[in-house]
């Protein structure tokens, strides 16, 4: 079993930065491919950014140039930098692993973090 922590939300002034945290915890050595994902209020969940099992990462045009997907592995932990945040940006951030690594050894999943609120206004 996989368990994903998310931390990091809170309220921030638009054009401010926030960094999101998932911790990976349980029987798991190492998070090989990942996504962010958000979902607005009266809108449909959406993909935000995904880091491919290769380490390659594509960000929706909405986020590209202010937002970063970084990793520590000694950590088991995925960042999610925000940086340059508008009002649209208001949403709670999900992460989600699908492909990692226990032992020698590759698994795919489909792990959820509990979400995090991020809001960005005056």
């Amino acid at each position: 079993q996989v368990h994903l922590a998310e931390s990091g939300g809170g309220l921030v002034q638009p054009g401010g930065s926030v960094r999101l945290s998932c911790a990976a915890s349980g029987n798991i050595a190492n998070i090989r491919a990942m996504d962010w994902h958000r979902q607005a209020p009266g809108k449909q969940r959406e993909l935000v950014a995904r880091m491919g099992s290769g380490g390659s990462i594509v960000y929706v045009d909405s986020v590209k140039g202010r937002f970063t997907v970084s990793r520590d592995n000694a950590k088991n932990t995925v960042y999610l930098q925000m940086n340059s945040l508008k009002p649209e940006d208001t949403a709670v951030y999900y992460c989600n692993v699908r492909e990692y690594r226990r032992g020698n050894l590759y698994y795919a999943g489909d792990y959820w973090g509990q979400g995090t609120q991020v809001t960005v206004s005056t």
